[in-house]
């Protein structure tokens, strides 16, 4: 439920947050406040928002009464913690996320004078070994290129290649128009990235060709946005349900962000790690955002094991 819900939607969220959960302070109110003192992007206010709420469900069941701020206690966090890493077998940075943002919000109340001491504070996030985020394997992308061929799919073809070309997010796919492509200059413009920022960055030759192949095809819709669907332009949404149709056709997980990994490894693979590059086209401000797609895949440590030979 929670991932359905819109910017607009944010003044209820508190409600829909907490709705059916056995809460005894207004929850719903402070969450809505805490919303609009911080200013959270769309995806942070989901992610945000599941975690508190998946706290206040185990805490009721865990507990056997309703949730109190002034009865959440450190071991709660730590139990909690725990509960998300080895009931749920959720993943190190999920379980992280989970963390840092019941810490913060507590912290936001400490910090308001309606909590004395914030019982998250204290509790440390897991440690894990730092490793290149996962991307898709050159099989796999091969696979999925053919399958929009066979298909003659020209919109999933141009959307996939920008995705694995540009490394761009998909809130840089939908809200791109027709005027920030220039085939001719051989580049892309994003106008809306994460922050506001806007870049330009190069369209290789494989990414040209399928936005040309795109363009013969466009529907003759009197709106600048570059990707139409059957009710309008294309939306956030309307990527992920086409990266769900694909993963199922090829059998493997699809999801949007992936592509943006594969890029940046396969980027550092082929230019010798050039960090600055990768960085100036993915939008980093921090070389040290960037330096994790250094760190070597499991698939590649497990490769260096093997040559090993006493």
């Amino acid at each position: 439920m929670l991932t359905e819900l819109t910017v607009s939607e944010a003044k209820t969220w508190g409600d829909k947050v907490f709705a059916g959960v056995l809460v005894a302070d207004d929850w719903a109110s402070l969450f809505n406040r805490y919303l609009s003192d911080h200013d959270f992007a769309a995806n942070t206010r989901r992610a945000v928002a599941n975690d508190l709420r998946k706290f206040a469900l185990w805490f009721t069941s865990i507990n056997g009464e309703a949730l109190t701020l002034a009865r959440i206690t450190a071991r709660d966090v730590s139990d909690f913690k725990e509960h998300l890493r080895r009931d749920m077998a959720q993943a190190v940075a999920t379980v992280n996320r989970g963390l840092v943002s019941l810490r913060r919000f507590l912290g936001w109340l400490t910090d308001l004078g309606i909590i004395t001491t914030n019982p998250a504070k204290k509790v440390k996030e897991l440690r894990h070994q730092r490793l290149a985020p996962k991307g898709l394997d050159r099989a796999t992308v091969r696979r999925l290129l053919r399958e929009l061929e066979l298909r003659a799919d020209t919109r999933g073809h141009a959307i996939f290649s920008l995705l694995l070309y540009t490394g761009c997010r998909v809130g840089d796919v939908v809200e791109l128009e027709l005027a920030d492509v220039d085939l001719g200059r051989r580049r892309v413009t994003f106008k809306h990235g994460k922050g506001g920022k806007e870049r330009t960055v190069p369209l290789p030759t494989p990414a040209r060709q399928s936005l040309e192949a795109y363009l013969g095809t466009r529907p003759p819709v009197p709106s600048p946005k570059l990707f139409w669907g059957q009710r309008g332009p294309l939306t956030t949404r309307g990527i992920r349900s086409l990266c769900a149709k694909y993963g199922k056709l090829l059998g493997v997980h699809l999801h949007p962000h992936a592509f943006r990994h594969t890029m940046a490894n396969k980027f550092l693979q082929d230019t010798s790690n050039d960090l600055v590059s990768l960085a100036q086209i993915l939008g980093h401000e921090s070389l040290q955002t960037t330096r994790r797609y250094a760190h070597r895949s499991e698939q590649q440590l497990a490769d260096v094991a093997e040559k090993l030979n006493y």
